[in-house]
This record gives C-alpha cells, structure tokens and sequence, in this order.
C-alpha cells in the first residue's frame, strides 16, 4: 500500500490515544467518523516500530448509515465500535489479488449465515439452500465483494460464539456505486484503496481494526 498524505486526517495521533490493543499487534487499522451518527468514514492504517506507531495510510471510507453503535444487532444498519480481529480468511469474488492471508475465491452457493436461529449464525456457508434470515448469497453481490475481509466481529476471537442477535457478516468490502455509499454496517473503501489494503495486512503481524467514533477513541 502507497504511504499517502496525511494532511486530510487526524494523524498519527490517531493510533497513540488507543490503549486496548494487544501487545503483539504490529499492524494497525482505525476506522472514526465526527460523531456516532455520520456514514462518513476516514480509514488509518499504521505499522508499529519499536514502540511507535508510523502512519501509513488515509483513506476515505464508509460506515453504516446509522452511524456507529456500542450495541450493533441484527438487521439494524450501524457498524459496531470496538477493536477487533480480522478473520483468517478473505474471499471475494474475483481472484486473490495478492493478498497474504488465505484467499477463498467466491462461487455458487456460497454464503454468509446471518440467521441467529442457525446454529451456523454468523459464518461462512457452502450450501445450496439459503440458511435463512437475511443471509448473504455472497457470489452475488457485485462489486461490493469482489473482495473483502473478515471483520471478527460477533465471531472468535472476539466472543467464544456468536451472539444471537447480535449481528453478523461485518466486512471490510468495495463500494457498492462509484464514489461510495452508506453500508449495512460494513467498512466500505474504493476498489483500488481495498485491494491496497487487503495486500499490506499481514496475518503475522496481528493485525488489529478499531471501529469508533474520533472524539472517543480513547475508550479503545
């Protein structure tokens, strides 16, 4: 990913007002907006060295359009705060494009479980019955999966189980229409700005993404 200005964003400051991280993450996404109620995002990534964090990137992006919340559930439109893993595989539907995770080219019959009646709640499915509720044919939806990555909300390592309830299939995905849009509750970047991403995230580094509003990521 290109080191990019970073006169359009909060800076590196971002990354220094966060206090839950896990000790062995050495990559860094930030996810604010001005407030709980704006689909307007920046996205920041930085890379720790020593114990610094150097800006890397920032990059316009999109959030729910709700906003954030502390208390996401199904079906409701806002992206939930919090600091969370990514999940150990991407997908999409076009080929990896160089990503350094595993990569899980997406087909027929592939979708995102977002039945909280299912035992399957919140996961990735081949079937070729739809699992119910509103689960994702996710070979369909095109472009906003051309690729994307896990956000490991409501899923492990996060919670031992997925919540019912408490929402599911929270992706780091393209626009859905050129020059963006409010999501679901997604993290939404332009084509070239994801692919940029998903190849600089390093599964060995521990990647971590924070989701939150700027005036209180001090909670994180």
């Amino acid at each position: 990913m290109e080191r990019e200005s970073l006169d359009s964003g909060p800076g590196p400051s971002t990354a220094s007002r966060l206090t839950r991280l896990p000790p062995h993450t050495d990559q860094l996404v930030v996810v604010t907006g001005d407030g709980w109620r704006t689909s307007h995002a920046t996205l920041e990534t930085f890379v720790r060295t020593g114990s610094r964090w150097d800006a890397v990137a920032v990059l316009p992006a999109w959030i729910g359009a709700d906003g954030f919340s502390d208390a996401h559930v199904e079906g409701v439109p806002t992206t939930p705060t919090g600091v969370f893993a990514f999940g150990p595989t991407m997908y999409g539907i076009s080929p990896d494009p160089g990503v350094r995770f595993p990569y899980h080219l997406l087909g027929p019959d592939h979708w995102w479980n977002a039945n909280p009646d299912s035992s399957a709640y919140n996961t990735f499915q081949h079937t070729g019955t739809n699992p119910g509720g509103e689960s994702e044919a996710l070979w369909r939806e095109v472009p906003a999966y051309t690729h994307l990555a896990v956000i490991a909300y409501n899923m492990p390592p996060t919670v031992a189980a997925p919540v019912p309830y408490a929402g599911s299939g929270i992706f780091l995905h393209e626009f859905s229409r050129p020059g963006g849009n409010a999501t679901a509750g997604c993290v939404a970047l332009s084509h070239d700005d994801l692919v940029g991403v998903l190849r600089w995230l390093d599964p060995a580094a521990s990647p971590r993404i924070v989701l939150a509003p700027r005036q209180h990521l001090g909670r994180y």
